[in-house]
């Protein structure tokens, strides 16, 4: 890999960590397969012109995480794939995404719950009298997969306060027959991880993430319910239909 180093140079990331996501990748996309054994500590410190040490903990980290076995005398092996069943689809109706929501049932954990006003773009809309404002983070198993902001319109959120809290809020918003949505709109921006982002997802400060906004609007143009969505780069896989 020509000029490597200045590369790992470039991120505030520790060397081994960023080696480390290197390798996880070439294991991902099958460039090392599982029980195929890697080039020599001595060959990869070449290629990433980095030290001994580096190499090591790089490979420390994926024996932990069962992609990689250090065998004495033998090398190291690959010894797992990783998985591939993690992605999330994001679907560009807000029915879709309704009908995918209804069937997940991440584990959700409240951060913090209050009243507040969402910073809404000069054509987004225009705002409710108050919204109730709720952070949390969303889980599969004990594995975090997106940190979110959540306005509500006050006075949606006391159609049904308790689903509100323990669902994820657009299938709920669509099964209130009192309330109308008109339209919607969805944003995906590419980003990296914050501080706060990266210890709520366990992953590294600047780790690629996904950045969704979405906006629902009642048929007077109120905003009924902004949401902030950061995803994991990891766990995003976006899907359109294009028409010919």
């Amino acid at each position: 890999m020509p000029n490597a180093h200045r590369l790992l140079d470039a991120s505030p990331l520790p060397r081994y960590l960023q080696l480390a996501d290197l390798f996880r990748h070439r294991i991902a996309r099958g460039f090392w397969r599982d029980g195929e054994r890697l080039p020599t500590l001595e060959a990869l410190m070449r290629e990433f012109e980095v030290a001994r040490v580096t190499v090591r903990q790089a490979v420390e980290v994926l024996s932990r995480e069962g992609l990689l076995s250090a065998q004495q005398g033998r090398g190291t092996f690959v010894t797992g794939t990783v998985r591939q069943e993690r992605p999330l689809r994001l679907h560009t109706t807000l029915r879709d995404l309704a009908e995918v929501y209804r069937h997940d049932r991440p584990k959700l954990t409240l951060i913090d719950e209050a009243k507040a006003v969402p910073a809404l773009g000069a054509h987004e809309g225009t705002p409710a009298p108050g919204y109730q404002f709720m952070r949390r983070v969303h889980s599969r198993g004990d594995e975090p997969y997106c940190v979110i902001s959540i306005y509500l319109d006050r006075r949606v959120f006391r159609m049904a306060p308790k689903r509100f809290r323990t669902e994820t809020v657009v299938p709920v918003l669509m099964d209130l027959r009192q309330v109308k949505i008109a339209k919607a709109t969805q944003t995906l921006v590419i980003s990296s991880a914050d501080v706060e982002v990266a210890s709520h997802l366990g992953i590294a400060i600047n780790a690629p993430v996904a950045e969704v906004r979405r906006v629902c609007l009642d048929p007077d143009g109120v905003v009924v319910y902004l949401g902030e969505v950061t995803y994991r780069g990891d766990f995003i896989r976006l899907e359109m239909d294009l028409e010919p």
